[in-house]
């Protein structure tokens, strides 16, 4: 059951949801919790993980994702419908966020062949651990793992890898910084953004020094609502699936 600051934020997101072309400030925000704008924007932050300011940006580009792909609506509109003034400055969040322009996402189909990492020197920390599925009972589907500078899945994490189920997994040479690992699995059509299909985990801020060997357990879970959206563009499960079995198939040829 949700307490008192969940409930408030629960209305607030569908406040930001249902005025996405709005122009929303923490104080319409505040009033829709029914709470001052110091303690609103402090239960948000406890709640989510995330501001409020970052979470509404995160939802408005999680929307123009699925315009891309569902609506023929050019970009200049779908930037409208989604609360940007400028096309400029909805297509620079949107490439930075997302690791692909609005039109190469579109002509892609919401996919992408590889995810980039970003360009750190070498580290020495290690993160390891297991991720399960929790008792759902079903495959969680393909499994995207990174380790990201925030709470939000968005930009090029700085170690990532994809796993077919659940289990064990190992980041190494992580540089020295603090970093979340943001975790989301996808079962079925992942276009479609139905709830029951996606599943998520988050640990952190973890914090790598000298290195160190930080050890986890994380469980998969159904997203909510007050998760952050995945922005980064999601791998192309098929083409994923293929190559690691191609991949396999020659391996095994050339023992």
């Amino acid at each position: 059951m949700q307490d008192a600051a969940e409930k408030a934020v629960d209305r607030v997101i569908d406040t930001m949801r249902n005025n996405l072309s709005d122009q929303l400030t923490v104080d319409d925000m505040a009033r829709a919790a029914m709470f001052s704008k110091f303690h609103f924007t402090r239960i948000f932050q406890r709640v989510t993980g995330v501001s409020p300011g970052r979470f509404l940006s995160a939802i408005r580009l999680q929307e123009a994702k699925r315009l891309l792909v569902t609506t023929r609506l050019n970009v200049t509109d779908i930037s409208i419908r989604v609360g940007y003034n400028s096309v400029g400055t909805f297509s620079t969040r949107f490439t930075k966020s997302v690791g692909l322009s609005p039109t190469t996402y579109r002509r892609m189909g919401g996919y992408t062949r590889r995810i980039p990492t970003l360009q750190t020197s070498t580290g020495y920390g290690t993160v390891r651990g297991r991720i399960t599925a929790g008792s759902q009972g079903t495959s969680p589907g393909l499994i995207f793992m990174g380790l990201f500078q925030h709470r939000i899945p968005e930009g090029a994490p700085t170690r990532c890898a994809i796993r077919d189920e659940p289990g064990p997994f190992r980041f190494t040479d992580v540089p020295d910084g603090s970093w979340y690992l943001l975790c989301h699995a996808v079962s079925g059509e992942v276009l479609r953004l139905q709830q029951k299909n996606v599943m998520v985990a988050t640990a952190g801020p973890l914090i790598v020094r000298d290195r160190q060997v930080i050890n986890l357990d994380i469980q998969l879970k159904p997203v909510s609502k007050l998760d952050p959206p995945v922005l980064l563009a999601l791998l192309d499960a098929r083409k994923a699936a293929y190559e690691r079995q191609f991949t396999a198939a020659t391996e095994a040829i050339a023992a």
